[in-house]
C-alpha cells in the first residue's frame, strides 16, 4: 500500500477531499474534471485491472469548481475471482490519500416497478445477499457508519437543484456473475431490498472501518428478473447508463459542490 501511495503522490499534487468511484458506464463523467492527471491502474504498483466492460480501469485526478476529485474508473468484483482485501483496494488508496467524503456509484436492477431504469437511487441502506458468511436472512443496515446522513442530506440538495428525481432505498449485494433468478428477487425484495448489484456494498464497508464518510448512489439500469418479461443483459445496462449520463454527471457535479462547501474544501 505504501509503495502504490507513493506512486501516485509521485505523480499527482492531490491532496485529498472528494473520490467517486465510478460504475459501469458511468465513467465519462469524470471528463468533467480540470487539470486532470489520469493513471491507468496498470501503472500503479500491485494494484489490479478490471476485466468487465465499462469499467476502463484508471484513476483520474483534476479538479471541479476548484474542489480536488479522484475519481475510480473502474473497480473489482468478487465475482472476477478478487478476496475481499482486493476489492475493498482502491477505499484503503483513497483513505492513504487523505480522502475526506467518498460517493460510491453503481449500475443496479430494480425490484419494484415504480422504479424504472433511468431512475438514480441514493442508498439508505444495504443488505448483503452474498450468504458469504452463512444462510441466515440478510439484514438490513442504515445510518452511520455505512450511510452518512450529512452527504445524503447534500445529495437531496443537489438532485433538488438539478431537477432531477432521486430515490432513495436499500441496495442488496449479489455475487455474481450471473444475474438473479426471478425467485432470489422476491426473496430479498420481501426482505426490502429496493435495488440488487453485485458490488459497492464491501466499499462502504472499508469506508466505514476508516471513518470516511460516504453515500451511494445507483443508477437503476433494469428491472431485475422476474419483475417485467424483459430479458436481462448487460448491454441494457451500458446503454441506460448512457441515456442517463447527462442527469447524473449534472447531479453529481451539484453534490460534490455541496460537498466541498459544506466540509469548507
Amino acid at each position: 500500500m505504501i509503495e502504490m501511495t507513493n506512486s501516485i503522490v509521485d505523480r499527482t499534487d492531490f491532496n485529498g477531499r472528494v473520490a467517486i468511484v465510478l460504475g459501469s458506464g458511468l465513467g465519462d463523467f469524470a471528463d468533467n474534471l480540470s487539470k486532470k492527471t489520469i493513471i491507468p491502474y496498470g501503472d500503479i504498483p500491485g494494484y489490479p485491472q478490471p476485466t468487465v466492460e465499462g469499467h476502463a480501469g484508471e484513476l483520474v485526478f483534476g479538479e471541479l469548481a476548484g474542489i480536488p476529485v479522484l475519481g475510480a474508473k473502474g473497480r473489482f468484483h468478487f465475482y472476477e475471482g478478487y478476496d475481499f482485501n482486493t476489492v475493498t483496494l482502491p477505499i484503503q488508496l483513497f483513505h492513504k490519500l487523505g480522502v475526506n467524503a467518498l460517493i460510491v456509484t453503481n449500475a443496479a436492477g430494480s425490484t419494484r416497478l415504480s422504479m424504472p431504469p433511468g431512475s438514480l437511487m441514493a442508498l439508505t441502506g444495504h443488505m448483503d445477499g452474498t450468504f458469504r458468511n452463512g444462510p441466515e436472512d440478510p439484514k438490513i443496515v442504515t445510518g452511520d457508519p455505512f450511510h452518512s446522513p450529512q452527504l445524503l442530506t447534500l445529495a437531496q440538495s443537489a438532485f433538488k437543484k438539478s431537477v432531477v428525481d432521486l430515490a432513495e432505498g436499500i441496495y442488496c449485494w449479489t455475487m455474481g456473475p450471473g444475474y438473479e433468478t426471478p425467485d432470489e428477487i422476491k426473496y430479498f425484495r420481501n426482505l426490502g431490498a429496493d435495488a440488487v448489484g453485485m458490488s459497492t456494498v464491501p466499499e462502504l464497508q472499508a469506508a466505514a472501518k476508516f471513518g470516511l464518510p460516504a453515500i451511494g448512489i445507483s443508477c437503476i439500469t433494469n428491472f431485475a428478473s422476474g419483475i417485467t418479461d424483459q430479458p436481462l443483459s448487460h448491454q441494457e445496462v451500458m446503454d441506460t447508463a448512457e441515456a442517463v449520463k447527462e442527469k447524473f454527471t449534472r447531479s453529481i457535479i451539484e453534490l460534490i459542490i455541496n460537498i466541498g462547501r459544506e466540509l469548507n474544501l
